[in-house]
């Protein structure tokens, strides 16, 4: 009877943590955050089709480069970075089932075998028919003790502190799981960024070879016209000088291709010993344009940011932590049980009469602690109150990051229309020179004079090409690259081994 009242204590006890368990944490809700109604710098920019109203997940497929999609792809299975941060979010999902196994209670067993060897006046004992009598030679006679115990102990979650322990771990699993989003992101758009960097030196790499081929041609032209006595020495000094200099220039353009093309190998987790992109003979003055990019709505952006998403869940995590310092406050109950067999013979060792059992509770409570809770728990706020601010700080540096990206497509947008004119016109300044020059009207001066002001046209356009592709990328990054935060595993699932 002893045994089923603590039976049924037990399971009363059992039922209170499930049912009647309280919890301490402050109700969560997401810190609000002032959003505006629509992008400032949004000014004449061209919406995307309502078929394309949103950024796909493969958002680098809009620049149609079939180059740039193959390398994009090896981002994602290579890239050191993000295998790394993938790495962390396994390791917060493990948290999670960690802190999930206090639910339960901790069993242990601990079998045993033990022989005793019993004094000579022990003879009550060595009557028993267990007992093995003194070998020939030995005053002492001995026993064999066979144990299979069952220790279990439990610490039912009264106050919630296991279950926002849980939470809290599942929050930050999902932070990390939004920082893994954020990574590949930033390190697909780090690669985009690069490889029209590349592209774009590429680019600059044909116009300069273009004008060594044609400085070549003046040189030549000027060495005929001294030697028939029209051009002086000097004239092909200059044009010597003239051609040198752009021959410089092309030669350095080599350093930054070297670089870029090793910064991509590295993003792609491979080794700059071994990677190479061929360059690119085809491009003469860079025209590709940026792809139209839907922007959404301001208040959109604090879904599709996966850093806004895992500071928001930062917060969450806080909050939760707030309700662990919270139960320190109440006492806890351990119960404690064991059960088992023992027995002298192997034979009946699991026999009704070899069984033992024992069931207890104990309850401890913190008389004093010199304000150590109170300070535990204003920790944890002021904890919180960081993750907000920090929070809020995303989320306008997201605003800002959008309205910089729009604002440099929207100005480079109208000046590289001037620098293509300003090109056309240079490259008519540069013929008329050149004319004129021939018909000995004007000196060589006002050739070179119109072949710098080609040359340094040709590369402004160019590099405001390059420009616009790179804020083009980033602004795709800045609105969350496809990202959005369904993305983010379930609080009931956080510790599937998918790859979010």
């Amino acid at each position: 009877m002893t045994h089923v009242k603590m039976l049924i204590a037990a399971s009363a006890l059992i039922e209170l943590a499930f049912l009647g368990g309280c919890n301490f944490a402050p109700t969560y809700k997401v810190p609000p955050v002032p959003t505006p109604q629509s992008y400032k710098e949004n000014v004449g920019w061209k919406l995307a089709q309502p078929s394309d109203n949103v950024i796909r997940g493969k958002w680098w497929e809009m620049f149609g480069d079939p180059q740039l999609n193959a390398l994009e792809v090896q981002v994602a299975l290579s890239n050191q970075t993000v295998q790394a941060a993938l790495a962390t979010v396994q390791e917060a999902r493990s948290i999670v089932r960690e802190a999930r196994s206090q639910y339960f209670p901790t069993i242990t067993a601990e079998p045993s075998v033990s022989k005793t060897w019993l004094s000579n006046n022990a003879n009550t004992i060595a009557n028993s028919s267990t007992i093995t009598p003194a070998s020939k030679g030995s005053s002492h006679a001995s026993y064999v003790l066979y144990t299979l115990p069952l220790d279990a102990s439990w610490e039912p979650d009264l106050w919630g502190a296991i279950r926002n322990t849980v939470r809290a771990d599942i929050y930050s699993a999902q932070s990390s799981a939004a920082n893994l989003g954020n990574v590949l992101l930033s390190a697909q758009a780090d690669l985009a960024v690069d490889y029209y960097s590349l592209r774009g030196q590429d680019a600059l790499k044909a116009v300069l070879d273009a004008t060594v081929v044609a400085d070549l041609k003046s040189l030549d032209l000027t060495k005929a016209l001294f030697a028939q006595g029209v051009d002086s020495d000097e004239d092909v000094a200059e044009a010597e000088t003239q051609l040198a200099n752009v021959q410089v220039q092309d030669t350095n353009l080599g350093i930054q291709r070297a670089q870029l093309e090793h910064a991509i190998a590295l993003l792609l987790g491979k080794s700059a010993s071994t990677f190479t992109i061929p360059v690119d003979a085809s491009i003469t003055n860079f025209a590709v344009h940026p792809p139209e990019i839907p922007l959404g709505i301001p208040s959109e952006l604090l879904e599709r940011r996966p850093d806004i998403a895992a500071s928001e869940r930062t917060v969450a995590a806080a909050n939760a932590q707030i309700g662990v310092a919270r139960a320190a406050f109440f006492p806890t109950l351990t119960l404690a049980g064991s059960g088992g067999f023992e027995s002298v013979s192997l034979a009946n060792l699991l026999s009704g009469p070899s069984a033992f059992a024992s069931l207890g509770a104990t309850a401890a409570q913190t008389v004093f602690d010199a304000g150590l809770r109170n300070a535990t728990v204003q920790q944890y706020r002021a904890a919180h109150n960081v993750a907000v601010a920090n929070y809020r700080q995303t989320v306008l540096s997201a605003f800002q990051e959008v309205e910089d990206n729009l604002a440099a497509l929207r100005v480079l947008s109208h000046e590289w229309e001037q620098a293509d004119q300003a090109v056309r016109s240079a490259q008519r300044t540069l013929n008329l020179s050149l004319h004129r020059y021939e018909l000995g009207i004007d000196s060589y001066l006002n050739v070179i004079t119109a072949q710098t002001t080609l040359l340094n046209n040709q590369q402004t356009a160019v590099n405001l090409r390059t420009e616009q592709m790179t804020y083009s990328v980033q602004l795709i990054m800045t609105l969350g690259g496809g990202w959005d935060s369904s993305q983010l595993s379930t609080p009931s699932q956080p510790a599937s081994k998918k790859s979010p």
